[in-house]
């Protein structure tokens, strides 16, 4: 029977004792101490883009759609032909109406002749001077017919403009509301368009922060989510504060202009606008501690969102956080953290250790 020599099995053991502990030695974890701030925590409110220059056409006549020449997205210049009414009746009115001009100038200029006739009659004293006038009262009659049909012409041939949509300055179509051969009535949706270059946001404000708005509004802000660039708060180029405030609601309006040319900008995006806290200046207290982490470190599963809280023996354990609103890479936490606090920087590799 062949033995193991007792130098050779002892240092089996000694590796495989060295194997277990380095298995059992768990992979340091990188924790990030939790970020906080002091100073006064704005009001939030809901805000919308619109668009200061946005128009709904329509027309005045009725008549079938014949042609159509834009769709929703398109880029128009002023006085762009957007889509064109059948308009066949009123252009035959036009015909009629100038028809109608042409027999009164020549039943003016019968006239004009009659009465150059009459006047070498009267002036040799053939004629009565009451011939002579009623030959000037039909001269007249027959002048303000011929400009009272030109009249009527023109107002025809306005008419028939009507039946063509131009667009009336250069933006973009945001909507079209009828297709080819659809009736089109007088007050009648047809195109809705917009100017790209002037955007602004507009929010409700709440009764009882309108004395904050009016007193600072260099400190008013405003972040677009979604959008690069400004998802973060910014300054508007210009408040304006409407005024009046509305009996029902009790919000007054504010308008914050927006610069131009902003990429993926359109009317009805969401916005949020962040005024200043009511009571700032002197003899305001100081704001709460807002607590801060880096979005890398927020673990969502399905309607949960939390982060792994690393104990003082390196432990990791799942905390349920809530969240406020993202500036840059960060992210604020509303609830479920501490100042003193630690942080897996890796929550998928916090998660596997636990």
């Amino acid at each position: 029977m062949n033995r193991i020599p007792m130098l050779t099995l002892a240092a089996l053991l000694s590796l495989s004792v060295q194997g277990v502990a380095l298995a059992a030695e768990p992979a340091a974890l990188k924790v990030i101490a939790v970020e906080s701030s002091s100073g006064q925590v704005g009001n939030s409110l809901d805000g919308v883009v619109e668009a200061v220059r946005q128009t709904t056409l329509s027309t005045q006549v009725a008549g079938a759609v014949v042609a159509l020449h834009v769709k929703a997205g398109d880029k128009v210049r002023a006085g762009q032909e957007l889509l064109r009414i059948d308009a066949r009746a009123a252009q035959q009115g036009v015909v009629g109406s100038s028809a109608q001009v042409e027999a009164a100038q020549a039943n003016l200029a019968v006239a004009s002749q009659e009465l150059a006739r009459q006047k070498q009659l009267l002036q040799k004293q053939y004629i009565s001077q009451a011939a002579f006038e009623r030959a000037q009262a039909q001269w007249d009659a027959a002048k303000a017919q011929v400009k009272a049909l030109q009249a009527q012409t023109q107002a025809a041939q306005t008419q028939s403009g009507f039946f063509i949509v131009n667009a009336p300055y250069a933006g973009v179509v945001s909507e079209v509301s009828v297709t080819l051969g659809d009736m089109a009535m007088p007050g009648r949706a047809l195109v809705t368009m917009h100017d790209p270059s002037a955007l602004r946001v507009t929010a409700a404000v709440p009764q009882a922060l309108l004395a904050a708005v009016h007193a600072q509004q260099k400190a008013i802000r405003y972040e677009l989510p979604g959008v690069t660039g400004y998802a973060t708060p910014q300054t508007p180029q210009k408040v304006q504060v409407l005024p009046s405030v509305d009996p029902v609601t009790h919000t007054g309006q504010i308008r914050l202009s927006l610069p131009a040319g902003i990429d993926g900008l359109a009317p009805g995006l969401f916005a949020r606008v962040w005024l200043p806290m009511a009571g700032t200046g002197q003899g305001a207290t100081a704001g709460a501690e807002r607590v801060y982490l880096p979005t890398s470190a927020i673990v969502r599963r399905a309607e949960m969102t939390g982060v792994y809280v690393v104990n003082a023996k390196g432990q990791p354990s799942l905390r349920q956080v809530r969240l406020g609103q993202t500036s840059g890479d960060r992210v604020e936490v509303l609830s479920g953290l501490r100042k003193d606090d630690k942080v897996a920087a890796e929550p998928q590799l916090a998660g596997a250790l636990r």
